[in-house]
């Protein structure tokens, strides 16, 4: 859904709409679903309910609208390697929990479902970035980087919920930094994964004989 469209008068303001789509979506952040409305989010943008209306007949519009414009997304990437198209999924994960609209991916991965019009619109991005995340891996059982026995789901598994688990058990006040080093963590993030993955069965290795110390 987009907003409705600005009658005669002056032009919209793009700062304006910039302040209601980040109250739009600090306000479902903190509160969720049971907490956003209308009136707490123009307090929260410092405008009138009036100017909400006049761009949105509903709260359901305006919060797809918030997540659909400022929501950052999960992407194909195709750096040659299957290391350095992890390292990019990674970063965009930690990114994206860190970012201003963290608090609000976190809800909406718990309660998207619920939520009238934005449930249909979650389901359509999630199966995108999870197309996008598959795509990397296949590539790199297709490229001999992977075994062809490798689990995608159980390596994205690993990876994406590694990287979320990072950024949501970062405190506060080092949120800021941790956007700064997120690709230093995926590297590290995707360096352990790897070497896990790829490793040789340890049941295959020649065990040396003892020799007593001399």
């Amino acid at each position: 859904m987009s907003a409705t469209a600005a009658g005669p008068g002056r032009p919209r303001d793009p700062e304006v709409d910039r302040r209601i789509s980040q109250a739009a979506l600090d306000v479902f952040g903190d509160g969720g679903w049971a907490g956003f409305a209308m009136e707490t989010v123009a307090r929260r943008a410092g405008i009138g309910k009036a100017t909400l209306y006049l761009r949105w007949t509903s709260k359901e519009e305006l919060l797809t609208d918030a997540l659909t414009g400022r929501l950052a997304t999960v992407s194909d990437v195709d750096t040659g390697t299957l290391r350095g198209d992890l390292v990019q999924l990674a970063t965009q994960i930690i990114e994206i929990y860190t970012g201003p609209a963290g608090r609000a991916a976190l809800r909406l991965n718990l309660e998207a479902a619920s939520i009238p019009g934005v449930a249909e619109h979650y389901v359509q991005l999630r199966n995108s970035q999870i197309e996008a995340a598959r795509a990397i891996v296949r590539r790199g059982i297709d490229r001999g980087e992977l075994p062809a026995a490798t689990s995608v789901t159980l390596l994205l598994n690993t990876l994406l919920g590694g990287a979320m688990m990072h950024a949501l058990t970062t405190p506060p006040e080092r949120r800021a930094a941790l956007a700064a080093e997120a690709a230093g963590h995926a590297r590290q993030l995707v360096d352990f994964l790897l070497h896990a993955v790829v490793a040789p069965d340890p049941r295959a290795r020649v065990t040396p004989l003892f020799r007593p110390p001399v």
